[in-house]
């Protein structure tokens, strides 16, 4: 359709800008009474209050299909920022091994781990991939996902993570949720380079990146920075190598162990650092000082049983915090952005109002996006939610569930009906 007036909104809920919001702007978000929205050709162009104007830029809302949103609370479509999208296979037999406390290293031995899901992804085809991620994708939709951020890194060698990347492309062109494509070929040590990790950083850095970059499939580059992955040292050279390529940097940053990843990630500039569960006083700083917001990934927490990332301390320090699922095989098979909302204020301690900026205006600036979605202002995506509750208070509240009623992509609803 070219043109969608959302009417009888009881209360318009949204961040305002164009770029990430830290500190004390992070909860400042506008609440609009009896609002409405206009959307053309899949951009807002009104949003207002009280009673409806006769028309908008020329436009007689007489004539104009119309979705009566019956009181209910709007906010901006739900940005996903860290999703690890596109991968064969699953790993639910690793349930009863975690259960039974077996660690994650004598999984990996016993053929488990992420190398299963490399050898399952490379055994799938393109079409494959891609089918089995738009299943997925249909769900988020269904959840109040508008856009996404997709990685590659299941791969591990040049051929399947451009597979990968070309399977987040075409998903991009045939999905409506819009997709942001990640390279993450430094996500572990394959197999054949176990014993050759500088042979690895090479063929990341001098073929895998530059064939990425060639073919336009990727706008970042992530680095899986740990202790027994990549160290800080080689994370900067694969980020660095990014860079040279046009690739902006990312990185999954102290999930585990403080090794320099969250520092390294405000001395280059990173767009955003991941996970930072362990994150340390300095590596806030550094984040800080450097302008890189924080994707926090509070459902990869809970699966795992581990701690949770500084959240609080980090808005106290002015670093934007985005929130987003992780949805991958092995630590969260989640792709619930409600989910991560709760848990945002549950355990994060973060009000309902930052926990929206996090998972809509700061998360779309976590990816390159806030300048085209996270709010509803005019000239952005038409990206909204109407929800089956009266306040933002409400989502946050509840748990579990699927309280969006109707999913608006670029002036497209999507119902439950």
């Amino acid at each position: 359709m070219e043109r969608l007036l959302v009417t009888n909104i009881g209360v318009l809920a949204t961040p305002l800008g164009s770029s990430a919001q830290g500190g004390e702007a992070q909860g400042a978000v506008r609440m609009m009474k009896n609002a409405w929205v206009l959307i053309d050709k899949g951009a807002i162009i009104g949003v207002g209050n009280g009673r409806l104007p006769q028309n908008v830029d020329g436009i007689d809302l007489r004539t104009v299909e119309t979705i009566d949103a019956q009181g209910s609370l709007v906010t901006p479509g739900l940005v996903d920022a860290h999703t690890h999208l596109i991968f064969g296979g699953w790993r639910q037999n690793e349930l009863a091994l975690k259960l039974r406390g077996v660690p994650y290293l004598d999984i990996l031995a016993q053929g488990g781990g992420i190398l299963s899901t490399v050898r399952a992804t490379r055994a799938a085809s393109q079409e494959e991939l891609a089918d089995k991620a738009r299943l997925a994708l249909d769900e988020m939709l269904s959840l109040g996902t508008t856009t996404c951020e997709a990685k590659s890194g299941y791969g591990l060698d040049t051929e399947t993570e451009l597979r990968q990347l070309r399977a987040i492309r075409a998903l991009d062109q045939t999905h409506p949720i819009d997709l942001v494509p990640t390279f993450l070929g430094a996500h572990a040590l394959p197999e054949a380079y176990k014993n050759d990790r500088a042979g690895y950083i090479r063929l990341l850095c001098g073929e895998m990146i530059p064939a990425a970059a060639a073919e336009g499939l990727a706008e970042f580059c992530d680095v899986f920075c740990e202790t027994g992955v990549f160290t800080a040292e080689e994370s900067r050279a694969i980020l660095e190598a990014g860079k040279k390529y046009g690739l902006r940097p990312k990185i999954h940053a102290d999930e585990i162990d403080p090794i320099g990843g969250s520092r390294l990630a405000g001395e280059i500039g990173a767009v955003s650092a991941e996970h930072l569960i362990v994150c340390p006083e300095e590596g806030i700083t550094a984040m800080a000082a450097g302008g890189t917001a924080a994707c926090l990934l509070p459902c990869t927490s809970f699966y795992l049983g581990a701690a949770y990332a500084p959240a609080r301390r980090m808005v106290e320090a002015g670093v934007p915090v985005a929130m987003a699922t992780d949805f991958n095989p092995g630590s969260c098979p989640c792709l619930n952005m409600q989910l991560v909302m709760s848990l945002g204020c549950l355990k994060y301690r973060l009000t309902p109002e930052e926990v929206l900026t996090a998972v809509t205006l700061n998360g779309a600036a976590a990816i390159g996006r806030a300048d085209r979605t996270g709010s509803v202002e005019s000239g952005k995506w038409g990206d909204l939610v109407i929800w089956e509750a009266e306040d933002l208070n409400y989502i946050c509240y509840r748990l579990g569930g699927n309280l969006a009623r109707t999913v608006i992509k670029k002036g497209v609803p999507y119902g439950k009906e």
